[in-house]
């Protein structure tokens, strides 16, 4: 996979706490998808903050938030490198990714290349 930005990791994943990682991302970063998908979900949780699923099959899916500005739509296929979102302003100038493999978030750090 691809990383989404260009950032430095400034979060690592903790299986009991934090099931993501987070990237340094100031607002207006181009989002990218980490790798070749079509978008199962596009959606805003309970505090307002938007989250989009890519699936790649297999069982693998990444999950982008601290999102906006989002270019593509439920069932769209996206490419490795293709901008879908843009990095909205949040407290931590990051852009939040997870990795599920099946129902089960997983370190995305093996992930990257």
């Amino acid at each position: 996979m691809a990383k989404p930005v260009s950032g430095a990791i400034i979060r690592d994943y903790d299986k009991t706490k934090s099931k993501f990682i987070l990237f340094s991302a100031p607002a207006g970063t181009p989002v990218k998808a980490a790798k070749d998908g079509t978008v199962k979900l596009i959606s805003t949780n309970a505090d307002g903050v938007k989250i989009m699923v890519v699936d790649h099959g297999d069982g693998l899916q990444t999950a982008y938030s601290f999102i906006d500005s989002i270019s593509v739509k439920k069932g769209d296929s996206v490419k490795r490198g293709q901008t879908i979102a843009k990095v909205t302003a949040n407290e931590f100038n990051a852009l939040q990714f997870m990795v599920f493999k099946g129902t089960q978030t997983v370190d995305p750090t093996p992930y990257l290349n």
